[in-house]
């Protein structure tokens, strides 16, 4: 059963994005980016680009599969026409592929970042820009900073079209203000009588969420 939705501002373009409990005690503003349309990832990439642009990366890179639709629209708005995936599912061509290890707050099991050893020539040596559609915990976002690090690339600036809560920010540390986004949603925690009480923190809620009142069917 759903639990709502949530109005979200991603940068000139309000979405309004269904609330998910994956926790007794937790429910997330699920944001998927593959299912929002061309038109969003077109407007968001290209707003997203210009945040970006300031840092002069020549090459993307992004982590399948929720950024790429966001990674091929800020390379193309930045006038790059390559940019690199960072796979979490082992393929045929991975076997053999640089590997760190991820953990994420919708995924209950540790996997691994994969970098196609025949994708290192476009990121060795070379600025990147890190784009991914949400940073969460900040679990993808690091592992893709330690792995590009570990191949002698250098990340400059680190995109996305939400931040979630601000547990990130204390995960990623100093790599924390390379972080540009379009918008920001909190985590929901449980509160009196049903409601869902709004955590920007990650430590309990501070205000109720208004985005609990608007209901859905079954999902």
């Amino acid at each position: 059963m759903g639990q709502g939705t949530y109005k979200v501002d991603v940068g000139s373009q309000e979405l309004e994005i269904p609330l998910v409990p994956i926790a007794d005690d937790l429910t997330i503003a699920l944001l998927i980016s593959v299912d929002l349309g061309i038109a969003f990832a077109q407007t968001a990439g290209g707003e997203l680009a210009a945040k970006l642009a300031p840092y002069d990366a020549e090459i993307v890179v992004s982590v399948a599969t929720m950024g790429i639709p966001i990674a091929i629209e800020v390379t193309r708005a930045l006038g790059l026409d390559d940019y690199v995936i960072l796979h979490k599912t082992p393929k045929i061509h991975l076997a053999d592929a640089i590997a760190e290890p991820v953990r994420s707050i919708t995924t209950a099991v540790p996997q691994r970042l994969l970098l196609d050893r025949a994708r290192l020539e476009a990121v060795v040596g070379r600025r990147v820009a890190v784009v991914d559609d949400v940073i969460s915990t900040g679990g993808s976002t690091k592992a893709a900073l330690n792995l590009l690090r570990r191949v002698g690339a250098e990340p400059v600036v680190v995109g996305a079209v939400v931040t979630e809560g601000a547990q990130w920010r204390s995960y990623l540390g100093e790599d924390a203000s390379l972080v540009r986004s379009l918008g920001a949603i909190p985590l929901f925690r449980h509160g009196a009588g049903g409601s869902l009480v709004e955590d920007w923190e990650g430590l309990g809620g501070s205000t109720t969420a208004e985005a609990a009142s608007t209901t859905h069917g079954e999902c």
